[in-house]
């Protein structure tokens, strides 16, 4: 007597695997009452560039540290916001929206959607709204320096007590009279956030959680002290040059103007070149590192450094522990061809609004863990493309939220 004879798809395993079941991975947590339960979470903020024309701005997309490659893209006219070009920050699902930045003085003021589908209940502990802002060094380079974020603001405040969710609720909510001191920034490995939270707590399940992202800018004041930038430098009976700029301090739609003087000129160059330069510092001890490394040239061994008088610090002085320094150069162009004499004057007129990049102000150790820092760099290229360089730090700062 055996028992296969009568059930022999139980006996025989084998015969099972005819007959595979694969489930999606939403399916699994579903059934397992890990996923959202249905429930669609939506943040909205209220305020708009037409009720705060001042205050709120429409931006052409999500500021970022990459170089574009379009250079005409500037040149577009920024009072004609793009609806529909990219998804809004934070409203997963929600389809397209406009980039909106927000001055440090505006109210963070919205309205949170919790939807239900029909038929449907979900027993919660409480949802809560919590504003944050965040410094975020996540990139690479600090995975093993240091923590991956810090919290500057950390706000909460509940929107609904314990109970269940069964249908659509649209709860508003504001946090007044927030200190911000910190304008959001998308860096190469450091960033400044500002997010709204929406969390939804649940009995032994994971909470439920949607962000949405609030771009903050911060208006800034002209220096007090803005004098023009005149310096003297050369390579020893070789090379002597005097450059000059009408100041050292510009907002982010202004026009660096300056000249350069060939005082005396004994090698062959072949060309002239001027590039900005955005240098992002992270890390602990960032105040000590920029201090140190002043506002001098720098280089690789490759490269001539053009001495001068206010030349300070090396690039040694990079190599400290725990900081990482990125380096990128936003824009350059030919400024004069062919071989100049003594006596010829260069004119140097360059627009800031032309840069193919997000430039920020200036951010000299923000909450002691980054800065960063802009340079105008003069390279001087000979027939042996040997090249001559000289840097000089500006100081940049914002004038207008848009």
């Amino acid at each position: 007597f055996s028992l296969s004879s009568f059930f022999p798809s139980i006996i025989h395993t084998s015969a099972f695997r005819h007959y595979p079941t694969f489930l999606p991975s939403s399916s699994i947590m579903s059934f397992f009452g890990l996923g959202s339960g249905g429930l669609q979470i939506k943040i909205q903020l209220t305020n708009t560039p037409e009720t705060h024309p001042n205050e709120i701005v429409y931006l052409r997309h999500r500021p970022s540290w990459k170089v574009r490659k379009n250079v005409f893209a500037t040149a577009l006219k920024k009072h004609h916001p793009i609806g529909g070009g990219e998804p809004g920050m934070g409203d997963r699902g929600a389809g397209p929206s406009r980039i909106v930045a927000y001055s440090s003085e505006q109210d963070v003021e919205g309205q949170v959607t919790l939807a239900m589908p029909p038929g449907k209940k979900m027993d919660h502990l409480g949802i809560r709204v919590k504003f944050f802002g965040r410094i975020d060094m996540e990139g690479g380079a600090h995975e093993t320096t240091r923590p991956s974020h810090y919290d500057f603001i950390s706000l909460s405040k509940e929107l609904l007590p314990p109970g269940s969710l069964y249908d659509t609720r649209h709860i508003p909510f504001i946090f007044r009279n927030i200190e911000k001191n910190h304008e959001s920034y998308h860096g190469r490995n450091v960033s400044v956030k500002y997010f709204v939270r929406v969390e939804v707590q649940r009995q032994w399940l994971p909470d439920i959680t949607q962000e949405h992202e609030v771009l903050i800018r911060i208006r800034g004041h002209e220096p007090s002290v803005n004098e023009p930038i005149k310096m003297e430098v050369g390579i020893e009976d070789c090379l002597h040059i005097e450059f000059e700029y009408e100041r050292r301090c510009f907002h982010l739609g202004d026009v660096i103007c300056g000249k350069i003087h060939f005082l005396l000129v004994r090698i062959k160059i072949k060309h002239m070149e001027l590039a900005v330069i955005r240098r992002e510092t992270s890390g602990e001890g960032v105040a000590m590192s920029a201090n140190a490394i002043g506002t001098g040239a720098g280089g690789s061994n490759d490269h001539n450094n053009i001495a001068g008088t206010t030349t300070t610090g090396s690039h040694a002085n990079t190599e400290i522990q725990n900081i990482v320094t990125e380096t990128q150069t936003l824009l350059k162009y030919e400024i004069m061809d062919g071989a100049p004499v003594k006596g010829e004057v260069i004119p140097v007129r360059l627009f800031l609004e032309g840069i193919p990049a997000d430039v920020t102000p200036t951010y000299h150790a923000e909450n002691h863990g980054f800065s960063v820092r802009y340079f105008l760099n003069l390279v001087l290229v000979d027939e042996e493309d040997r090249r001559y360089f000289k840097q000089q730090e500006i100081i940049l700062w914002r004038k207008d939220l848009g």
